[in-house]
């Protein structure tokens, strides 16, 4: 294990390394000048000059990409253009509400997925199986900002029960959390479903139920544990996409967010932000797929990494 971790870490810094030089190129090739939206369009080509060498945009490309490397070898992914606040500090304020809203989402996911997909899997072409996938279905392709609306108009304006938008404790992030739960949901049923179907056909399933194995326990014990690898890796993916991908959800719902925080740094073109974004999103998705082999290894025994 120690070695494979070696090995992961090693990978882990060279995907990183990779990342960083398409972010960085990606974002001085998107179009705008961060300069002429800070200072507005009728600033002085001197006053442009100045702030441009104030920020070290002056600077060949490498030596700017050199600077940021440095600093994020040093923890340090840089300042803000426009708030003039470290971009670290920024991810550090408003990432506990996106880790939140990816976590309820994931539990909503996995809780009614794998229920939804054993159901579907255990009564194979049954009325069962259509209507969970039908449910399954409808969760992967409803688009998110509609069913954001459509909870909003119910439960917060109908039915006001929820807020309709903001961030004021557990109650605010509910809404959003099953906004992104139900696509969850759906992934992750139908993965389930077909994991299972592929471990009921194995022989020794059919020898426990010849000798009278409880049904709860035969599902449970003998068909879902074995199943659960590919459903694992799928929640490691889902869970990377929802930190990730929460900013058309936390932009419905006016959540202080990562998402929200990527939205306002690419409409002022803010470059250190959203540098640091991507990278440290690139990071908390490498190390979520390395707990997901841990997990492995915790799940089934038999799998070695060293």
């Amino acid at each position: 294990m120690t070695r494979y971790l070696l090995k992961r870490s090693f990978t882990m810094l060279m995907t990183l390394l990779g990342v960083s030089v398409l972010v960085f190129l990606m974002v001085h090739l998107i179009p705008g000048d961060p300069v002429t939206y800070i200072l507005g369009e009728f600033a002085t080509q001197e006053a442009i000059d100045r702030l441009k060498a104030n920020l070290g945009l002056d600077q060949p490309l490498p030596l700017q990409y050199f600077a940021f490397i440095t600093g994020v070898l040093q923890g340090d992914l840089g300042t803000s253009y426009i708030t003039n606040l470290s971009v670290m500090d920024q991810i550090i304020q408003r990432f506990p509400i996106t880790f939140q809203l990816a976590v309820y989402s994931l539990i909503i996911g996995a809780v009614f997925g794998i229920i939804l997909g054993i159901i579907a899997a255990v009564k194979q072409n049954t009325i069962f199986d259509q209507l969970a996938m039908l449910i399954s279905l409808v969760g992967i392709s409803a688009p998110g900002f509609w069913v954001a609306l459509f909870l909003i108009l119910i439960f917060s304006y109908h039915i006001p029960i929820f807020p309709i938008s903001g961030y004021d404790g557990f109650y605010s992030l509910i809404l959003p959390s099953i906004t992104l739960g139900l696509a969850t949901t759906g992934n992750i049923a139908r993965m389930t479903r077909s994991s299972m179907l592929e471990v009921i056909k194995q022989d020794y399933m059919r020898t426990a139920e010849a000798k009278g194995v409880n049904v709860v326990r035969l599902i449970q014990g003998h068909g879902l544990q074995n199943a659960l690898i590919p459903v694992i890796t799928l929640i490691g993916l889902q869970f990377g996409h929802l930190l990730a991908g929460a900013v058309v959800t936390e932009t419905v719902f006016a959540l202080p967010g990562i998402g929200s925080l990527a939205i306002e740094a690419i409409a002022t073109r803010d470059m250190p932000t959203v540098q640091g974004l991507v990278l440290f999103m690139a990071f908390m998705f490498i190390i979520v797929n390395l707990f997901i082999d841990i997990i492995y290894s915790m799940i089934d025994p038999r799998i070695k990494y060293d």
